[in-house]
C-alpha cells in the first residue's frame, strides 16, 4: 500500500497493520510473549487476527488485579503501576520464563522476545487523558544479548476505545520496526506513527539500549522527536540517557535558562550561577527538589538552515559535562515553554534571560496568531507564579549596562512592559561579573574555526579541554589546517 505520511515529503510503501503482524507471525525463529495491562489486549489481537500466530505467541497475559499484578512481578517502592520500573520489571520476568521454560538446545535458532505496556486510559470526568509506558526486549542473535526499546505515551484522543486501538496500532509498529527496522534507528522512529495521526497520540521520551544500539545516541533520538512533531518537548540528563520530563518535574519549582550553548561560556555559567542564587533565596522555593533545565529551541538549532545532529551532540555533550538536565522544545514563545512547565507544577518558576531575550518577548509580531495578541500571551505567562530574571547586556558604544531600568522598548510596549517590571515578576541579576560582559558564542565559534588564540579563557573550567579532547564544533580539524 503506497501512503504518504504528514510531514514526508516523499511516498513511501508502508506495508498494512495486517501484513506487519503476518510477517512476523509467519517468521519461524520469532517467538515471544504479550503482557498489556490498562487498555485490554490490543496489542496481540492484531497478531491473533493475522493467522499464523501460534509459532510467535507463547503466552498473552493481563494481569489487570493489582495484587495479582503485583503477585506476578512483584511491589514497586513506590506502589505505582503505570510508570517505567513496572515495565521494565514486566519485561524481565517473561524473558527470564521464556528463558527458563524453552529449552535452547531445542530451540537453538528462536529469537525471544517480550512486548509489554502498562498504561492508564482516559478518565470517566474526561480531565485526565491518560498515559502509559510501552516497551519490547528482543534478540536478533540467539548468542547475542537482548536489546531494548522504551518509550513513554501520552494518549490525546477523548475516547477509550480509541485509545486501546491506537496503543494496539503502535505495538504492533514497535515489534515489527525492532525485528525489521533495527538497522535504521531514524526510520524506525518514525515508523511508530504508521497508521496512526500525531493528534492520536505523543510519545515524549524513548530510550534504546543493547548491543544492536550501541552506537545510537538516546540524545539524538530525543532530537528527532521533536523535529519529527511525535511531541513538543523532550529531556536528557548528564548521562546522556533520556528523561520523561512529567516525571522530572512534577510538583518542582522549575528555573530554565534558555540559550544556543553554541558553546556553553562563561556568560552563561554565570547567569545560571547568579539566577539559581535568587531563585534558591526564594521563600516558595526548595532547594532540595528545585529542577534547572538548559533549554535549546528547535528555532535555534534551525538557525543556520538545516539542523546539524553533529553540532547538536556538541552542545549537549558539553552541557552534560557540567552535569546538566537539557531540555529540547518547539516554543519559540516563552510562554509557550512556561504553559508547558504548569502542566506538571503549580509552583514557583522562574526564566533567567539576558536583555535581548526579554526584548523578543515585548515584540508583537510572535503573538499574530493569538486572538489577543500580546496582551494574551502576557496573560499566559505572567498569571502563573513566575519570576524572571534579567541579565544584563552591556552597550557596545557607551560601555553601560543595560538593565530593566535603562530597557528601552517600543513606545506602544511602555506602560505594559512597567506594569510587569513594578509588580514584582522581573527582577535585575546584580552580583553579575562585569569582565565577562564582552564574551559571546558566536565570537568563540569563529575563533575556534579560523584557528585564534585565547577563546579558552572564555569557557567554564574543563570545556575548552572537552573541546579539543572529543573534537567538537570541528576544532581538531580546522586547528590543524591553520597551524600547517
Amino acid at each position: 500500500m503506497s501512503v504518504t505520511l504528514k510531514g514526508d515529503k516523499e511516498i513511501e510503501n508502508i506495508p498494512s497493520l495486517k501484513r506487519k503482524a503476518l510477517r512476523i507471525n509467519l517468521n519461524d525463529n520469532i517467538y515471544g510473549t504479550f503482557a498489556e495491562i490498562g487498555a485490554g489486549q490490543e496489542t496481540v489481537r492484531n497478531f491473533f487476527r493475522a493467522g499464523g500466530a501460534s509459532g510467535t505467541i507463547a503466552k498473552a497475559m493481563s494481569a489487570y488485579d493489582k495484587d495479582f499484578s503485583d503477585a506476578i512481578y512483584g511491589i514497586e517502592p513506590d506502589q505505582r503501576y503505570v510508570t517505567e520500573s513496572r515495565l521494565k520489571r514486566m519485561l524481565i520476568h517473561e524473558i527470564e520464563l521464556m528463558e527458563d521454560r524453552l529449552s535452547r538446545r531445542k530451540h537453538p535458532d528462536k529469537l525471544f522476545f517480550s512486548y509489554a505496556n502498562t498504561v492508564a486510559t482516559i478518565d470517566f470526568a474526561k480531565k485526565f487523558k491518560g498515559h502509559g509506558w510501552v516497551g519490547i526486549k528482543f534478540q536478533l542473535d540467539p548468542l547475542e544479548d537482548y536489546n531494548e526499546i522504551i518509550m513513554h505515551i501520552r494518549f490525546k484522543q477523548t475516547d477509550a476505545r480509541l485509545q486501546q486501538e491506537t496503543l494496539g496500532i503502535l505495538g504492533v509498529n514497535l515489534i515489527y520496526g525492532a525485528f525489521y527496522m533495527n538497522d535504521r534507528p531514524k526510520e524506525l522512529l518514525k515508523s511508530f506513527y504508521h497508521h496512526l495521526d500525531k493528534d492520536q497520540i505523543e510519545i515524549d521520551m524513548i530510550n534504546f539500549a543493547g548491543p544492536r544500539f550501541m552506537y545510537v545516541d538516546n540524545r539524538l533520538m530525543s532530537l528527532n522527536l521533536v523535529k519529527n512533531g511525535m511531541t513538543n518537548a523532550v529531556m536528557f540528563g548528564p548521562d546522556g540517557n533520556n528523561l520523561l520530563p512529567a516525571q522530572v518535574l512534577y510538583k518542582r519549582n522549575i528555573l530554565a535558562l534558555r540559550g544556543s550553548f553554541r558553546p556553553v561560556t562563561n556568560v552563561n555559567m554565570d547567569m545560571y550561577e547568579r539566577a539559581r542564587e535568587m531563585f534558591f533565596a526564594e521563600k516558595t522555593v526548595d532547594p532540595d527538589t528545585a529542577q534547572i533545565i538548559f533549554e535549546i529551541t528547535l528555532t535555534n538549532l534551525r538557525a543556520e538552515g538545516e539542523i546539524n545532529e553533529r553540532d547538536f551532540l556538541d552542545r549537549a555533550e558539553l552541557l552534560c559535562s557540567l552535569g546538566q538536565n537539557v531540555m529540547i522544545t518547539n516554543f519559540q514563545e516563552y510562554y509557550k515553554l512556561v504553559e508547558y512547565f504548569s502542566e506538571f507544577t503549580k509552583k514557583r518558576m522562574a526564566l533567567a534571560m539576558g536583555v535581548y531575550n526579554l526584548v523578543q518577548i515585548f515584540d508583537e509580531k510572535y503573538y499574530r496568531e493569538l486572538s489577543g495578541g500580546i496582551l494574551e500571551a502576557f496573560g499566559k505567562l505572567f498569571f502563573k507564579d513566575l519570576k524572571v530574571y534579567l541579565y544584563p547586556l552591556k552597550d557596545k558604544e557607551t560601555g553601560n549596562f543595560i538593565t530593566s531600568e535603562t530597557l528601552k522598548v517600543h513606545p506602544r510596549m511602555k506602560e505594559l512592559y512597567k506594569f510587569f517590571k513594578y509588580n514584582g515578576k522581573m527582577q535585575d541579576i546584580k552580583n553579575f561579573n562585569p569582565n565577562i560582559l564582552d564574551i559571546f558564542s558566536r565570537k568563540v565559534l569563529q575563533m575556534i574555526a579560523e584557528g585564534e588564540e585565547g577563546w579558552e579563557e572564555m569557557l567554564p573550567e574543563g570545556i575548552a579541554e572537552t573541546i579539543k579532547e572529543q573534537r567538537l564544533f570541528g576544532y581538531s580539524r580546522r586547528h590543524f589546517i591553520n597551524k600547517k
